[in-house]
């Protein structure tokens, strides 16, 4: 099992997601995983100064490769990974949050 297949199980576990049918968490996670990206993007927009935003937009523009465009931010933004981490563990945090409300609301 590789890194990201842990990590999306891990969260399907502590979300209590894996009770629903497997497509069900397939959306689920694809949408997660959407809003962690842009969480990210704006974040790494912020740490960046106007000519390493640039640089970026024209890697993302040209389709560049998930790891040409991480080495770029991990030598650009100071603890770039903690960065993400803190993102990831903040949405988690949200969700399980949200979760814990919804069963409390309708006894889930």
């Amino acid at each position: 099992m590789n890194k990201n297949s842990v990590l999306q199980q891990t969260i399907i576990e502590e979300l209590g997601l894996n009770t629903l049918p497997q497509e069900k968490q397939d959306e689920l996670m694809a949408k997660m995983a959407e809003v962690i990206v842009k969480r990210i993007y704006l974040e790494t927009m912020e740490s960046l100064n106007e000519t390493d935003r640039e640089e970026l937009v024209k890697m993302l523009d040209a389709k560049a490769e998930p790891e040409q465009v991480e080495n770029f931010l991990k030598g650009k933004i100071e603890n770039y990974e903690e960065v993400v981490k803190k993102i990831i563990e903040g949405f988690k945090g949200e969700m399980k949050d949200a979760s814990g409300k919804f069963d409390e609301k309708y006894g889930g």
